[in-house]
């Protein structure tokens, strides 16, 4: 045995006391999910925050998570290496990037618990930077070709087709490559649009606009609450607008902590996303969310959270704290909301129009969180209504293991639901039971 596993460990048995003690003091007896949440008050947790993830267990043969009443599930592909995020190609073929977070300097007793426990949970490793191909040509929802489209590249994850051009989102730079319908490998070199700075929250989504000439670009923070200064967070946190006749790009939102899946609500035209907000300050404080995104908005980070409700341990900044806009609907606390896609009414039966959600899950709160895929109902434009289970199951009954974790999603080529799972390393093909 390793001695980082050792370590993680006995990180566990500190953590398990932490979460007694917690539990004893009073813990939150519902989720903060909805428009108006309830939301407790914050409660630092100063060098000991609690650290609580399974350990990566995988999927049985024949075992699959759990589909709400009305739906099926299957493997659309197994047998992946830590599959993050999907896009499909106007031909059907469905893309997947391979990636893996690659921790920084360990600066910290608290950032080698965090890494050693990462590493039992399989979420950190040597990351296989590319991005493989899967083709159902015969249209059994099994995906018979896997092919690595491209390899090579920086911990890729958004990805995206305009024309002849796939753009990938690594975690340095938007890079642009030349694309040929039904092409299962793509050689050449691949050209920089923009760069940004690696490490920290490493993400890289994509969303076309959709006239096809903009990409919007999700980039997280270095850090939690901007530790290292916020000289070192410029350019972070926030949501970038890329010109691709100009190559110009903009800040287009900001205060955002993590924002990962990004998606159009077609009725509104208004984009939206889903951000992971920050640690160290209770079970359900503050809430992951959803949120539509105002062009030149501020969303509070790191100085405040939902809203203006104020982050004591951060060097304050009123002016900031005045405009921070307060977002739509709450997730739930560190639920680790990451996919993110429009589901149109019918696409599973009995659910209407809405977003569907991959929560990735918890590692830092005492009972676990996310760990399944939900819809969220939209009417006239917003979140109208609680969220509802599409997939559940991914961990064991006593939380000491994961089977799996969702992260992207997306509608199909055939008009299912795709799910990524990186633990698990199967992409899940969602449908209705009949």
């Amino acid at each position: 045995m390793s001695v980082s596993s050792v370590f993680a460990q006995m990180v566990a048995m500190v953590g398990d006391a932490a979460i007694a003690w917690r539990r004893m003091q009073g813990s939150p007896r519902e989720q903060a999910v909805g428009a108006t949440p309830t939301i407790p008050a914050a409660k630092p947790q100063g060098s000991i925050p609690t650290l609580k993830m399974p350990t990566a267990r995988g999927w049985a043969p024949g075992h699959t998570p759990v589909a709400a009443p009305g739906l099926k599930v299957n493997a659309f592909a197994a047998g992946l290496k830590h599959p993050r995020w999907i896009n499909v190609l106007p031909n059907g073929d469905v893309t997947v990037a391979e990636a893996l977070f690659l921790p920084g300097a360990v600066r910290s007793i608290f950032d080698y618990a965090m890494v050693s426990t990462m590493k039992r949970a399989a979420a950190v490793g040597v990351s296989p930077n590319r991005i493989i191909l899967l083709r159902d040509a015969n249209r059994d929802g099994v995906a018979e070709t896997r092919e690595t489209l491209l390899e090579n590249l920086s911990q890729p994850f958004g990805m995206a087709l305009l024309g002849d051009t796939f753009y990938v989102g690594n975690t340095d730079a938007v890079v642009a490559f030349p694309y040929t319908t039904g092409a299962t490998r793509i050689t050449a070199a691949g050209r920089k649009l923009t760069t940004f700075k690696p490490g920290g929250h490493w993400t890289r989504s994509l969303l076309p606009s959709p006239d096809g000439r903009k990409l919007y670009v999700g980039v997280g923070s270095l850090s939690n609450i901007g530790d290292e200064g916020m000289e070192a967070e410029q350019g972070r946190a926030c949501i970038y607008e890329l010109d691709l006749a100009s190559g110009q790009s903009r800040i287009f939102a900001g205060g955002l902590r993590n924002p990962v899946g990004l998606a159009w609500e077609p009725n509104t035209g208004a984009l939206w996303t889903v951000v992971n907000e920050r640690d160290g300050l209770g079970d359900e404080t503050p809430p992951d969310y959803l949120t539509s995104v105002r062009e030149g908005g501020f969303y509070g980070w790191p100085y405040c959270y939902w809203g203006q409700t104020v982050d004591d341990r951060v060097p304050q900044d009123a002016a900031m704290v005045a405009k921070a806009l307060q977002p739509d609907y709450a997730l739930g606390g560190h639920t680790a909301s990451l996919g993110l896609c429009w589901l149109p009414a019918g696409t599973l039966p009995g659910y209407p129009d809405g977003m569907a959600i991959g929560q990735h899950g918890s590692w830092n709160r005492s009972k676990l969180s996310g760990y399944r895929v939900v819809f969220v109902p939209f009417a006239s434009g917003r979140p109208a209504g609680p969220p509802r289970d599409i997939l559940t199951g991914f961990l064991s009954p006593d939380e000491r293991e994961s089977y799996g974790r969702p992260v992207g999603v997306t509608i199909g080529p055939d008009g299912s639901l795709l799910v990524a799972d990186d633990v698990g390393d199967v992409i899940w093909r969602v449908t209705g039971a009949a």
